[in-house]
């Protein structure tokens, strides 16, 4: 008799309350492949200034006096080092360190004990909860969904600074925090989006009770251009940073999508599901595979979806993120055989991909010498 296949994991998110929330902003609700998004128009002179609100960031909150320790059990980056006024990059893998969720987190710390808030995919929320509540044991630490208690907008450009210096009194860097009368900010890094911007785009994540959203928007509206997630998606294609979506569910070891690199991974901390085989691939020889930045001339691929070679009837990689540029066509993140990206002749559903310069440098990891 043939065993049945595992159960897929909760995948998803209310619809009622993406709904409910988007009817109180004033925004149209769609929803794709990528996720949920605000729907609007792209705005002329966005890149002095624009406010889009992020429906499909999620949020988990791990309370407790034991948060911190069981975290550092868990996640590919070091919890119990992490600033209070810092936030980072973190993976969850599974034991064979294939990663089931990216996700950023910072100290929320209550009155009686340690807290950390964990932002992520919404559609991949009730997965991680369940996944990490599995090893939970006798650690003093819950773990909640609470998507739907706060929301989240994303800033970028100098309009949107000056808005912070005036709303806030502080504005933070990138991979700072600071938390101002309910509201929580994340300073991430400036993107080279041009054009049009004239410069690198500062942005920021600006998070608040979903109680203060609609006033919030209102504000912000009264001077920034009110921009769509597929926009602030686009700017996180060009950042370099990946994401895990249901499609690409435990498709990658953290490398492969450079999270070592963005800062995601500690290498000197103690051991995290899957933590063998992470170090064994930074360690052990040349990485054959890693993300790469490419620009198609045609509408955005959906997660997951296959990248060929020319020379090739088997694919040799992945779509890890992508989203229509302004001025037309798509920019994608994709996770390919490093050999494949450097003979070029790329496509992804027969479009051609134009391989551009990442944000960053890769690391060069070389074989170790044999005796």
């Amino acid at each position: 008799m043939q065993a049945s296949a595992p159960p897929a994991p909760p995948f998803g998110f209310d619809d009622s309350l993406l709904a409910a929330r988007a009817a109180a902003l004033g925004v149209p609700l769609a929803t794709d492949a990528w996720g949920p998004r605000a729907e609007l128009p792209l705005p002329p002179g966005w890149a002095d200034g624009m406010a889009a609100p992020l429906l499909d960031l999620g949020l988990i909150a791990a309370e407790g006096p034991d948060a911190l320790t069981f975290l550092q059990s868990q996640l590919t980056n070091d919890v119990e080092q992490m600033p209070l006024d810092g936030w980072r990059w973190f993976g969850f893998c599974n034991a064979k360190g294939r990663l089931q969720a990216i996700l950023c987190g910072w100290r929320a710390d209550l009155a009686e004990a340690p807290a950390l808030r964990l932002a992520l995919p919404l559609p991949m929320v009730e997965v991680l909860r369940r996944r990490l509540s599995m090893f939970v044991l006798r650690a003093k630490v819950k773990l909640h969904d609470r998507s739907g208690e706060r929301i989240a907008f994303g800033l970028a450009g100098e309009a949107a600074r000056a808005w912070l210096q005036r709303r806030c009194g502080q504005v933070p860097g990138p991979q700072a925090v600071a938390h101002v009368g309910g509201l929580t900010v994340l300073g991430l890094a400036s993107v080279a989006a041009d054009p049009p911007a004239r410069a690198p785009l500062e942005r920021w994540v600006l998070e608040c009770p979903v109680a203060d959203a609609p006033a919030l928007w209102h504000d912000l509206r009264e001077h920034l251009a009110g921009a769509s997630g597929e926009l602030w998606r686009w700017l996180d294609v060009l950042s370099g940073v990946p994401r895990v979506l249901p499609a690409t569910w435990e498709a990658f070891v953290p490398q492969m999508v450079n999270l070592e690199v963005v800062g995601g991974v500690s290498f000197r901390k103690g051991c995290y599901p899957g933590q063998e085989v992470v170090a064994r691939s930074q360690y052990l020889g040349k990485l054959k595979r890693r993300m790469a930045l490419g620009y198609v001339d045609g509408p955005a691929p959906p997660p997951g979806a296959d990248v060929l070679a020319s020379d090739r009837v088997e694919p040799c990689g992945q779509v890890v993120l992508a989203a229509p540029a302004p001025s037309g066509g798509a920019h994608l993140l994709f996770e390919c055989q490093t050999a494949a990206v450097e003979a070029g002749g790329l496509a992804v559903g027969g479009v051609p991909i134009a391989v551009g310069p990442l944000p960053y440098v890769l690391p060069v990891l070389e074989a170790p010498a044999r005796a």
